[in-house]
């Protein structure tokens, strides 16, 4: 039954203009978006009490857009040609209502808005089965299925068996000619590997081969990445004789895809950070979330080819009920979440924290689970950013421990903006924990509500 009972009157809180922005599909959007978030070309604008918001847009024809948001996705349609979701009409609607409650105030919904919030709620109330990222459910185990999955697991026991014998002959013949042979010798391993149907494994050997550039001290460095490949190659060719966690967990690192079949968790999930990173061909977005009554972590994946922003977006800062379904495997973090079930709202304080010693523990009794973990979601209490040497560290502010903070991050301005929120004071600061050092993501100041990305 369509839930259109909300009290017009009332819309909750409202988002931050940055929260709506974080919605973006790209720059273009953003700025398109910005431009259409005054008053002037809507009209017929509203929302109600239940997370719906809608308005007409003038725009170069004779009949304006019809364009309406259900908060609780969330959700867009709109009646222009734009293929972006949530297209420039969509932003500025959001941006209108976050900062002009007279101008989206409260109102009955309209009749042109009714049908596609009366559908979604319709759906909602029969169940909500989908979940919206990652890959699908497993589905029949059809002979066909069984038979290609035993076809691919032999040309990944080839691959991973030819890449034994190829870092014995590299320790054979010492590191030091791991700097002399180029990067030629690595990629043509890792297309060995794209060959034997095991991306994951090509991913770790093209990230050895960066290894001999990255400065002074890299053969140790080398080393040790040759070790964790070595032990994810003798761990596939062992698999059999594993706890099935942790042989769930192998599977994925060697690039089999994973299945979110783990259980589901209803819990009011605190939407933490979101970015995204690119390798030229595909866009990955991450997405992480914390439960507030389970204090469970989850991270959600999100993907777009060819330069297309990924589908799932979710503002940074707000709090929504949602069912959350982990993967599988040991230690395993990544999830997918269904339809959020209330309409997001600011988060009233950041997850409980611990210090430098309690985080570096944490991450010690990850890998006991996945050694091959890169970084753990860790978030930090009463710590002060300070530099040390030519580089950062957060320090605690009641202690003598620090934790460095990753030199990938330290040229980027969320740094700076970490520093200027402490300004030589304790905060809290939510981020990746890993053997490169700590990567703020997220902080909150003297002002648990407010929090501030750091992407």
């Amino acid at each position: 039954m369509l839930r259109l009972d909300g009290d017009p009157a009332d819309t909750g809180e409202r988002w931050t203009p940055e929260q709506v922005l974080s919605l973006a599909p790209d720059d273009a959007s953003r700025k398109a978006g910005a431009r259409l978030s005054t008053a002037g070309p809507w009209s017929a604008t509203g929302s109600d009490g239940a997370g719906a918001v809608w308005g007409l847009c003038k725009g170069s024809g004779g009949s304006p857009y019809r364009t309406v948001v259900d908060l609780t996705g969330p959700a867009y349609t709109c009646s222009c040609p734009s293929r972006k979701f949530p297209c420039k009409h969509a932003l500025g609607l959001l941006l209108l209502w976050s900062r002009d409650s007279t101008a989206a105030g409260g109102a009955a919904v309209p009749d042109w808005a009714a049908p596609w919030l009366t559908a979604r709620r319709e759906r909602a109330a029969a169940g909500r089965p989908a979940a919206r990222t990652g890959a699908a459910r497993a589905g029949g185990d059809t002979e066909a299925a069984r038979k290609r999955a035993e076809r691919r697991a032999a040309r990944i026991t080839a691959g991973a068996t030819e890449l034994e014998q190829r870092l014995a002959d590299l320790l054979r013949g010492g590191l030091a000619a791991a700097g002399r042979s180029g990067y030629g010798l690595w990629e043509e391993t890792a297309a060995r590997m794209v060959d034997a149907q095991a991306p994951g494994l090509a991913s770790r050997v093209r990230e050895l081969g960066a290894v001999p550039g990255s400065g002074a001290g890299w053969p140790p460095r080398l080393l040790e990445e040759c070790a964790l490949l070595h032990l994810l190659d003798t761990a596939w060719l062992g698999r059999d004789r594993l706890p099935e966690p942790l042989a769930v967990t192998v599977r994925t690192r060697v690039g089999l895809p994973s299945v979110a079949d783990g259980a589901t968790v209803r819990d009011h999930w605190l939407i933490l950070s979101q970015d995204d990173t690119s390798d030229g061909r595909l866009i990955t977005r991450r997405i992480w979330l914390h439960g507030r009554d389970t204090g469970r972590s989850a991270l959600l994946l999100s993907f777009g080819a060819a330069g297309r922003s990924p589908q799932l977006a979710l503002p940074v800062g707000l709090m929504a009920q949602a069912d959350v379904t982990s993967h599988g495997g040991a230690g395993q973090l990544r999830a997918e979440i269904g339809d959020l079930l209330s309409v997001p709202v600011p988060i009233d304080a950041p997850p409980k924290g611990t210090d430098c010693a309690g985080a570096t523990g944490l991450y010690a009794r990850a890998l006991r689970d996945d050694p091959w973990l890169e970084a753990l979601p860790v978030t930090l209490s009463g710590v002060v950013p300070v530099p040390a040497g030519d580089g950062w560290q957060l320090a605690d502010a009641d202690g003598d421990d620090a934790l460095p903070v990753a030199p990938a991050v330290v040229s980027r301005p969320g740094l700076w903006r970490l520093v200027a929120l402490a300004g030589g004071r304790p905060v809290t600061v939510f981020g990746e924990f890993g053997h490169q050092g700590f990567v703020p993501l997220t902080a909150w100041s003297d002002d648990p509500s407010e929090t501030v990305p750091l992407i």
